[in-house]
């Protein structure tokens, strides 16, 4: 029986040919990190998943982005394989030229696969789309010269290739803008913390590295001690799972990870384990616990040599741990800096154009940010007016009604992005005020059409709560500033006058606050460096000071002041400290006193600039005068500019500045908007704030300072318009020149289109399409095995920049689902619940839940949005087919997709995932038995899938051909035999691939209600598959030579593994199995039994009966070919019980018939041996050994008997009782012919002793004989018996092995002895022993008691009643021939 856990673990390698790509980009090694989070379905997730259905998935905000205008415009309704992932719409410059050439490019740049996914390779082209170089219809081209010019080809080619690169890097740079502007304001999502962690992935390098570790771990080079079972279980492990092609396939795609090679190893050691016999004081946890640290320390190459370890010494295992770390760090929740940093090596872009970019987009200012958004959601929402005006602007629905819809989205999309924008706190309590969330209420239309959203002069004008006035103003209750003071008096000069060691002290307070006192010092050193911390609510507060003199006088009241000061600090007031010069009385002596104060007043988050402005209105300040000026933002949509007096704390005066415009103005513009014909007095540097019925002429007395409050107003108003400063004859001023030069720099570099772009006017679909493919192409690329899934840090951007620039959710995951089908189809692992969650947002936002109410449509998708288009119907329709084909393949390959059931539910995943595509709709579900007949499909051309790869694969000892080749014919010449051997190795690879099959896959759907049913399909698989090995089987056993037996083998190895098979035990191809092979075994038992029957005849006919063994040659033949025979038959294990007894009845039989006949010829040959030489009877006679070879038969016929003829112990067929029976009859016949035999001799002694009788003629001869001392004393006789007697005995006891058969015979032997003797003794009681006749009989009964007493005879047999009576009457008749002196 051959082993089958000796076979070669077969490679089945997926065989994934990858066609011509005609994108192919260069994409940077990256070390991104795991991805282990979703999309987001926002609160409405009503697709039928859940995201604790799918386990990985972190939250972030599609709501936001679903409900998105990204494809408001015509341009959005694009081809999906056409572009290069990016561009924007008709007004977007950054397109590229469809007319260029297929060149090879040197930047990172994603490629579009045949379906629209974009690709990466290490060789970069440009789009599929364009035509090619050698094309003759390529627009505005000149035609093909007859003799090509290689000069003007390549200054073709390198100037196509010059332009796309540019243009490339144009679109890269203007993605990063709007990517870095969601990394600086995020405002929609968050970066999830309850994603899977992701495991770091194994390389191929890093396979060779363990490969070679477990290697040296079985050639005994590791310090790591281990058993036996702990050697084989590792041995069983590299040769199966290390060294599978399989896995090799999974590695180079990317798809499993250091834990995926542990769990594999504990579930195999597991089983061992299990299996392994209980050891007291041990328990298995314990074992398995110490297997799995000797793994960990295999894997982890304990004990390794630095040197031989990749990368050398201690340095570079220091570096290669310090970027692992700084690897693993991005996996978790990242800063601004890093995120920064890991999408600009997403896109490409370099160090100093990120820095370029960040002073110029001033992302570190959260004022210009939220004013950056505001002028967005202005835009958009102009956009949606003009969309409400035009439809032809919007792209085709699958339903006209859709369009209406579509407008109400768009409007809540933007309603909900200014929520979330107003959620955001500016100030402690502005999130409660009347300006929060509820004045968006406008935006929540419902049925009636609303009024078109203007703005004046590009600033965003919002419409208030309904009203009968349409306005809601700010009251002057609604402005609530709070400060915070910072005093430190630091030391006071000039007190002259104070003796050295008076104790003077001061004071600080602020007007309405409590008053606090510095520590005490000597006048000598009146230093204090004491710090007092106020809280007001005056915008212009006084900070009062006073210097004391402690009191001398016993009686004195007050301490006496020595000077005082008054501050009045703002928030721009210099923070460093400051001599002042103090007030003193009138009567002081020290008129110079001056003292150090360090004061500062933090600017409160809701103040966004203050200063002295002049300023004239129509509402407001109508008079021209300078005031103190403050710019409040109540909220993040609500700002006001106060004017304040001193120890106030509500403004005098105020205005809101909701749909005012500024910008700069001329001082001329200024006289004449103020009405004066003269120069107005104050102020040099103009301003003004205008709106449709309204202006404010503001003044600053310097450039700069007209500069920052002209930004600051423009942020708040949140006006497209950029206010421009005039330029003086001399040209800008310094101050201007230095607060913009961070924008000139950034124009030098050619980067004022990027920051000047107009968000509204790109179609962030396609710019989003590209972001996401680099996304995933550098997620993919990244340390860790992700299998698709993104890293917070990715999905946070992502998230938010589907929000904030109205991406669909539905164009998101499609783009997605292309992306990782198309990656999937070319051999990377993608895992399938990732494809399964954008798969069932996709089909929910397409299908819907849709209920008619009325005339209004009322969806219910995932994302909040109803409206489906044409583009997102036909892609979606395209990719669910694709989607069905690439499963369909994964399910038909699923030993190469999923290597030993890698990645851990992967495939239960994908057969959830079938069950979704195949379904119509999002409430239909599909029928059981339409998926069951998919699977079953799919599970068929599996089976002959493995079967080929496992024949053509398979390689046989020593030789190049595989067993396909031998087993095929296309090797001519193989022998039958050799053909059989194969074949044989085969069954053993097929037994080995189907019990991987069962532990890796079948068992991780037991117990599993919703895929019973796919543990019966693969019942079936495995039947199929077995049906295309019987093919092979039943064409080389018809080329076998009849009557030869090489065959059983294969029956063994293949009903072994079936018959331990609950659900292939008894299947069709075991039934064939046992059908094939059952004409065969009746006729090798036909066989043997004749050639049996034939070596007993031929056998005995030549037997010498020498002893061998237990019996004689012919015997120990004929057992051994008996027991051989059953054994065989019963390792055969025949899987048909009947024909199993009916095998087992006939093979009982056999060997009764075979025995008994065995037992006859001994017999006969016993009795003819027994004949030969009976005239001889002498001493000196020896028991022949033939005669003990045929008792040894005998006897070891009775022992065979029993395991030959009985079943498990007991006589089922009467066969052994039988055979038995005939054993003890003969048996006692060759007992007592051997006695007879022997006793013969002593009847011959006696027969001597007869000769001395009185009365006989002769007895008076040899009377005078024996008294002339001529006969001898008749001791020597009895001394020749004694010597037959131990003679006789040795040769039994030599001879013969049963040793009770032994004993039997000896007490039988010496009872007849004794019998003799003592009849001849009775017959002559009336007369006296002759002293020769007594001398040798007193010998003989003296010398054989004491001989069998030490052959084993018990003495009460020895001393029985017939053997004391002749020994009493031997020691009577030598007392009497003693007293007559007849002998000594």
């Amino acid at each position: 029986m051959i082993d089958p856990s000796s076979s070669e673990e077969e490679t089945d390698e997926e065989g994934v040919e990858e066609p011509h790509r005609h994108h192919h980009h260069s994409q940077r090694a990256a070390k991104g990190q795991d991805v282990g989070g979703s999309f987001a379905g926002g609160p409405n997730n009503t697709f039928g998943i859940t995201p604790g259905q799918l386990a990985g998935h972190g939250n972030s905000n599609l709501g936001v982005g679903g409900n998105g205008a990204g494809a408001a415009s015509s341009t959005a309704a694009t081809s999906w394989g056409g572009g290069g992932g990016g561009g924007g719409g008709a007004s977007n410059s950054l397109d590229v030229p469809q007319s260029s050439g297929s060149l090879p490019s040197r930047s990172v740049s994603p490629g579009l696969g045949p379906d629209g996914g974009t690709s990466t390779s290490t060789t970069a082209t440009l789009p599929a789309h364009s035509p090619s170089l050698n094309s003759s219809h390529r627009s505005g081209s000149l035609p093909r010269p007859l003799s090509p010019s290689p000069s003007l080809s390549s200054d073709k080619n390198e100037q196509d290739f010059q332009e796309r690169e540019e243009e490339e890097r144009k679109r890269r740079l203007q993605l990063y803008v709007f990517v870095s502007r969601c990394v600086a304001y995020p405002f929609n999502a968050k970066q999830p913390t309850d994603m899977t962690k992701r495991q770091l992935k194994v390389t191929k390098q890093q396979l060779e590295s363990l490969q070679q570790r477990f290697q040296s771990f079985l050639k005994g080079e590791t310090p790591i001690l281990a058993d036996e079972a702990f050697h084989n279980a590792v041995q069983s492990y590299t040769e199966l799972f290390l060294r599978s092609d399989r896995v090799l396939h999974a590695v180079t795609a990317g798809g499993l990870s250091s834990q995926d090679f542990r769990d594999v190893f504990r579930l195999s050691v597991e089983r061992r384990v299990r299996s392994l016999p209980d050891i007291d004081g041990l328990s298995k946890e314990t074992v398995l616990t110490s297997w799995m640290v000797k793994f960990d320390a295999i894997f982890k190459g304990v004990g390794e040599d630095d040197s031989r370890r990749p990368g050398g010494g201690p340095r570079s295992q220091q570096q290669q741990q310090a970027q692992l770390n700084q690897t693993l760090h991005s996996e978790l929740a990242l800063s601004k800096e890093q995120l920064y940093d890991l999408f600009q090596q997403i896109l490409g872009v370099k160090k100093f154009e990120h820095q370029l970019l960040f002073n110029a987009l001033q992302l570190d200012s959260s004022d210009e940010q939220a004013a950056a958004i505001r002028r967005e959601l202005d835009g958009r929402l102009q956009k949606v007016a003009e969309m409400e005006k035009n439809r032809k602007l919007m792209p085709r629905f699958v339903l006209k009604e859709m369009e209406v819809l579509y407008i109400e989205e768009l409007k809540s999309s933007i309603n909900l992005l200014m929520a979330n924008l107003e959620s955001l706190p500016v100030s402690k309590g502005s999130a409660d005020s009347r300006y929060g969330l509820q004045r968006f209420k406008r935006y929540n239309v419902s049925g009636k059409r609303r009024s078109s959203l203007l703005r004046s002069q590009g600033s965003l004008s919002r419409l208030d709560q309904d009203g009968p006035d349409g306005e809601s103003t700010l009251s002057k209750m609604d402005i609530v500033l709070s400060f915070t003071l910072e005093v430190i008096i630091m030391e006071v000069k000039g007190l002259k006058s104070l003796a050295p060691n008076r104790i003077v002290y001061c004071t600080m307070e602020v007007e309405g606050g409590e008053k606090l006192q510095t520590d005490q010092a000597e006048a000598s050193k009146p230093m204090w460096d004491t710090q007092g911390d106020f809280t007001t609510t005056h915008p212009l507060p006084q900070v009062k000071m006073k210097l004391f003199a402690e009191a001398e006088g016993m009686f004195a009241l007050e301490d006496k002041e020595l000077g005082r000061i008054v501050l009045r600090p703002t928030p721009l007031a210099s923070k460093f400290p400051e001599w002042h010069k103090m007030e003193v009385p009138k009567n002081a002596t020290d008129k110079d006193l001056r003292i150090k104060i360090a004061c500062r007043m933090d600017k409160p988050l809701n103040m966004k600039h203050c200063g002295y402005l002049y300023a004239w209105g129509k509402g407001v300040w109508k008079k021209w005068k300078k005031r103190y000026y403050v710019l409040v933002q109540v909220s993040q949509y609500t700002f006001a500019m106060c004017s304040y007096k001193e120890k106030k704390t509500e403004p005098s005066e105020m205005f809101q500045l909701d749909g005012y415009t500024v910008d700069y103005i001329e001082a001329a513009s200024a006289n004449l908007m103020v009405g004066m014909a003269s120069d107005l007095d104050g102020g040099r540097f103009f301003f003004n704030a205008v709106k449709e019925g309204d202006s404010v002429v503001f003044a600053a007395d310097d450039e700069a300072e007209s500069h920052l409050w002209v930004m600051a107003l423009y942020r708040a108003t949140g006006q497209s318009h950029k206010p421009a400063p005039p330029l003086t004859p001399s040209g800008k001023s310094s101050t201007i020149a230095k607060i913009q030069g961070d924008t000139d720099r950034a124009r030098k570099h050619g980067m004022e289109e990027y920051i000047s772009a107009d968000p509204v006017k790109f179609d962030h679909s396609l710019l989003f399409k590209l972001v996401q493919t680099l996304t995933l192409d550098f997620r993919l690329n990244d340390p860790f095995a992700s299998l698709g899934w993104f890293s917070p840090g990715q999905i946070f951007v992502l998230d938010e920049y589907c929000a904030r620039y109205g991406v669909r959710g539905c164009y998101r995951h499609l783009y997605y689902l292309a992306d990782l089908l198309y990656r999937a189809e070319r051999g990377t692992m993608i895992d399938p619940t990732l494809i399964h969650y954008s798969f069932a947002f996709c089909a929910s936002h397409v299908h819907g839940n849709r209920h008619s109410d009325g005339d209004v449509l009322a969806p219910a998708r995932p994302d909040g949005v109803g409206t489906v288009t044409h583009e997102e119907k036909d892609k979606f329709q395209e990719i669910k087919e694709r989607l069905r084909v690439r499963l369909e393949y994964q399910i038909t390959n699923f030993r190469s997709c999923f290597p030993f059931g890698r990645p851990e539910g992967a495939l239960k995943a994908t057969l959830s995932l079938m069950e979704r595509v195949l379904m119509k709709d999002i409430m239909t579900p599909v029928p059981a038995e339409e998926v069951r007949a998919v699977i079953k499909k799919c599970l068929e051309n599996a089976a002959l899938i493995n079967y080929n790869k496992l024949a053509s694969e398979a390689k046989v000892e020593g030789a190049e051909t595989t067993i396909q080749d031998d087993l095929s014919g296309e090797q001519p010449g193989v022998p039958p035999m050799k053909k059989l051997e194969d074949l044989i190795h085969l069954a053993e690879l097929c037994v080995d691939l189907l019990q991987q099959n069962e532990e890796h896959y079948a068992e991780a759907f037991k117990g599993d209600q919703a895929f019973a049913w796919f543990s019966d399909l693969l019942v079936e698989h495995a039947e199929i598959f077995w049906s295309f090995f019987a093919v092979d089987m039943d064409a080389v056993l018809a080329e076998q030579l009849p009557d030869t037996w090489d065959s059983f083998p294969l029956f063994q190895i293949l009903n072994d593994y079936l018959r331990m098979d609950d659900n292939l035990k008894n299947g069709r191809f075991h039934q064939h199995l046992r059908d094939t092979f059952a004409p065969q075994v009746v006729r090798y038992v036909d066989l043997m039994e004749s050639s049996i029957a034939q070596s007993i005849h031929k056998g005995f006919e030549k037997e010498k009966w020498e002893i061998k063994g237990n019996g004689c040659s012919t015997s120990e033949d004929l057992f051994w070919k008996l027991d051989a025979l059953q054994s065989f038959i019963h390792d055969l294990h025949w899987p048909d019980a009947e024909f199993a007894r009916h095998l087992e009845q006939r093979l009982k039989l056999m060997a009764c018939d075979m025995i008994e006949s065995c037992i006859q010829r001994t017999e006969n040959a016993f009795q003819q041996w027994l004949k030969k030489g009976v005239t001889f009877n002498s001493t000196d006679y020896v028991l022949p050994a033939e005669l003990c070879a045929m008792v040894n038969v005998v006897l070891d016929a009775k022992q065979q008997s029993f395991k030959l003829c009985a079943v498990d112990g007991v006589d089922v067929h009467q066969y052994h009782t039988k055979i038995d029976e005939l054993i003890e009859r003969t048996s006692s016949t060759m007992s007592q012919g051997v006695v007879s035999r022997l006793l013969s001799v002593l009847e011959s002694v006696i027969s001597k002793l007869a000769r001395y009788d009185e009365g006989s003629i002769l007895g008076s001869i040899l009377s005078f004989t024996y008294k002339q001392n001529v006969s001898g004393s008749g001791r020597d006789l009895g001394q020749s018996y004694v010597n037959f007697t131990r003679n006789s005995m040795d040769q039994i006891r030599s001879k013969v092995n049963d040793e009770l058969w032994i004993l039997n015979l000896f007490d039988a032997w010496y009872a007849a002895q004794i019998q003799m003797l003592g009849t001849w003794l009775a017959d002559r009681m009336n007369h006296s022993l002759h002293p020769y006749q007594c001398t040798c009989l007193a010998h003989i009964v003296k010398k054989l008691p004491a001989d069998l007493e030490v052959h084993g005879m018990l003495p009460t047999s020895l001393h029985g009643r017939d053997a004391v009576v002749v020994a009493q009457r031997i020691a009577t008749e030598q007392q009497q021939l003693i007293r007559a002196g007849k002998i000594e």
